[in-house]
């Protein structure tokens, strides 16, 4: 980290190209086996890839979102150190293949995702379910509000963009629990689009709902990809809330003793994810928010996009490495 930087705070912007690298070897490596029907043989090579990467990195890391604990993953546990160790100490949350089964089924919107904060920055979320919602920025604070009715939220959101709720669109996940939750919005006058998976790009999409159609993300997914969701939005910009949704006893239990004492807490975007934010998302099948990786003879294009919270940039990086 530089002088300057140490000074002001924050992370050395030489890691946004750093992670970037990382996640390109996580989606090459993982769409190498698209449409191989075999999501864990997919996840298994995103997850190596992305290990030994992190592994050149000038950091001191700890994985704080990650595959599981030690006992069900032998790498990027929660808890494991990664990096050099001879940098800035971190916060890593990754999710080396977001959307194992679309990726497995060479369906879109398959991701390789991490991000990187400032030690203590991410949310130590087990894996469970997370109840969220979120909108992308330009909205008054407040906006949304977990607990509020889907009709009454929708209203304040249409009000504030200045449209009817028929011109409205929500994203959830196509998944039967959700059939209470798509019947109130579309009740409610608004567009439901369903995604068989990848929540993190779903709540992404609402950041430029003039280009992905989608204004609001509504539903239940993973507590992990949330946090990598808020991240996101950190750097972006927007607003998104979410609570853990334990299914059994056993998950309280273990929420409590990741520091998370009160299961019905409400946790904002800035609670999950704070301070300098780094955040890197690369295609690994051609989706909306970016192409996926295409096989040229010897060598392997990739679309990412990375973002900063302390600069507010966003980069799109096309890359062409030799595999």
């Amino acid at each position: 980290m530089s002088k300057s930087e140490q000074k002001a705070g924050g992370l050395d912007r030489v890691l946004v190209l750093e992670v970037a690298r990382v996640t390109e070897a996580a989606a090459i490596a993982a769409a190498k086996l698209r449409g191989r029907g075999d999501e864990k043989a997919a996840d298994g090579a995103a997850v190596d890839a992305m290990r030994k990467e992190l592994g050149k990195v000038h950091i001191k890391g700890r994985v704080v979102i990650g595959e599981g604990e030690m006992d069900e993953s032998p790498m990027l546990y929660i808890g494991e150190e990664v990096g050099i160790g001879d940098g800035p100490e971190v916060d890593i949350a990754v999710d080396p293949l977001e959307g194992t089964t679309i990726c497995a089924k060479a369906m879109p919107n398959a991701l390789a995702v991490l991000a990187i904060a400032e030690r203590g920055g991410l949310l130590n979320a087990p894996d469970m379910y997370m109840d969220k919602i979120a909108v992308g920025p330009g909205y008054p604070d407040g906006i949304i509000d977990l607990d509020a009715p889907p009709a009454e939220t929708l209203a304040r959101l249409a009000k504030a963009k200045g449209v009817p709720v028929a011109e409205i669109t929500a994203c959830i996940l196509d998944r039967p629990r959700h059939a209470d939750l798509i019947a109130a919005v579309r009740q409610a006058g608004a567009g439901v689009q369903l995604i068989p998976d990848g929540d993190i790009a779903g709540v992404i999409w609402t950041t430029d709902p003039n280009e992905t159609g989608i204004d609001i993300y509504l539903g239940s997914g993973g507590a992990p990809e949330g946090v990598l969701a808020a991240a996101a939005l950190r750097c972006i910009g927007g607003q998104m809330q979410g609570r853990l949704a334990p299914q059994k006893k056993e998950e309280e239990v273990r929420a409590a003793a990741m520091g998370i004492p009160n299961i019905r807490r409400l946790f904002t975007m800035e609670e999950m994810a704070s301070g300098d934010v780094i955040f890197s998302a690369t295609g690994v099948t051609d989706g909306s928010l970016l192409q996926g990786v295409h096989f040229r003879g010897q060598f392997a294009e990739t679309e990412t996009v990375v973002m900063r919270s302390k600069t507010g940039t966003v980069r799109r990086i096309k890359t062409s490495r030799k595999v």
